[in-house]
């Protein structure tokens, strides 16, 4: 080959060399675009929890380009993505609980937005995007808790100021010591049944407005009551109520009704995993089925995560309900009378709120015509009243000098 022929072929062998390369790499780059281009996908949502509390999971694709904000009015928490495809829409989420709402879509220049509505004022505790362990993809976990109004604005102060560079929210506003009674049973649930044919809740819901009247009148508290008329409510909405007002006390009023026609007397109860005694197990078997008796499926808590500082807040919290019980004992036991040990404990799921000192006061017993009779006088109930007003004052003494 002559020379001039041997330079013309290492030249075309070049040439298709770099045509080569240069495809090759065109081909990568594009591939590279197009898997760059895929949307994130949204593959599954689902929501757990109850009234007081609520986890959402969102499975994706790929982790998120994501962030989150608050907006009142209603209350809701909205996320936005980048470029997301929804393939969960075969099957649609439900919400429940805490979660009132959900709803998705475009929000513009190649974003989507996921609303969660809240049933009522949230905190959001925890935003975090996992890397599935044992599959592909991610995972953004959302958890929810019953707050008050004051708690989501000031969320949303804290928000604002942090995107926008604003001030806060102001000073403080001065609260006084909040009272949450919250009459046992009411609506499809009509409790136990009096000799008379009373029902608790007729019983439970007269006890308490009376109540509420007796604290405000000392001018000192802010009182609310879960149910003013009769009306149903899961047992999971009267705690996510004792939440929303930040009640400093929660006060569950009730009257049983049992087999022993003898028993009579008031009992006061806290929480607790292991029951004091075989009667306290059996009561809170009982109101703990409120719902079910009323035809409400029972609400699956979910895996909601019990780390170190929950668990701190819940023994403070259970701290100060033993305090209240035994100031409420000392002083029924001046105004009305008691059952034998009538300070006793059991695993009642109204009184589990984390956050908030709670007790159930049972009255007395339908079962029993004297019991009965008083619980169905005016005078009784006031005097009763006026023993559990008394406990409270020294309750909030305590706890508000402890504060100082």
């Amino acid at each position: 080959m002559m020379p001039q022929e041997h330079s013309r072929a290492e030249t075309h062998r070049s040439g298709s060399l770099l045509l080569a390369v240069v495809t090759a790499l065109f081909v990568m780059l594009s591939a590279l675009h197009a898997q760059a281009a895929d949307p994130l996908r949204v593959e599954g949502l689902r929501v757990v929890g109850d009234a007081s509390r609520a986890r959402i999971v969102i499975d994706v694709s790929a982790s998120p380009d994501m962030r989150w904000f608050l907006v009142r009015a209603p209350h809701r928490l909205v996320l936005e993505f980048a470029d997301v495809e929804y393939r969960h829409e075969d099957e649609p989420v439900k919400p429940r609980g805490l979660v009132s709402d959900i709803a998705f879509g475009p929000a513009g220049d190649g974003r989507s937005r996921l609303v969660l509505t809240g049933e009522g004022a949230f905190i959001v505790e925890n935003v975090e995007i996992m890397k599935n362990e044992d599959a592909a993809g991610h995972r953004v976990v959302i958890d929810l808790v019953a707050g008050s109004d004051r708690q989501f604005e000031a969320a949303l102060a804290e928000q604002i100021a942090t995107t926008a560079g604003t001030e806060g929210a102001g000073l403080p506003v001065e609260r006084r010591f909040t009272v949450v009674v919250d009459p046992g049973h009411g609506g499809a649930d009509s409790g136990a049944k009096g000799v008379s044919g009373i029902y608790e809740k007729t019983i439970t819901l007269a006890f308490g407005l009376e109540l509420k009247k007796a604290l405000e009148d000392t001018g000192r508290y802010e009182v609310h009551l879960t149910r003013d008329r009769d009306r149903f409510l899961r047992l999971d909405e009267r705690v996510k109520i004792a939440r929303r007002h930040e009640a400093d006390l929660f006060i569950s009023i009730h009257a049983d009704a049992i087999r022993h026609r003898d028993v009579r007397g008031a009992t006061v109860y806290t929480v607790s995993d292991s029951p004091s005694d075989a009667e306290s197990a059996a009561k809170a078997v009982r109101e703990n089925l409120a719902d079910q008796i009323a035809g409400y499926a029972a609400q699956d808590a979910g895996d909601e995560v019990s780390d170190i500082l929950a668990d701190l807040v819940r023994r403070e919290t259970d701290g100060f309900s033993l305090r209240f019980a035994k100031a409420l004992v000392g002083q029924l036991s001046d105004e009305i009378g008691m059952i034998k040990n009538p300070h006793r404990f059991a695993g009642f799921q109204v009184l589990k709120a984390p956050d908030v000192p709670s007790v159930l006061v049972e009255l007395g017993y339908l079962s029993n015509a004297r019991d009965e009779e008083q619980l169905r006088d005016v005078e009784w109930r006031a005097q009763a009243s006026a023993g559990i007003v008394a406990a409270i004052g020294l309750f909030a003494d305590a706890k508000l000098g402890a504060a100082e």
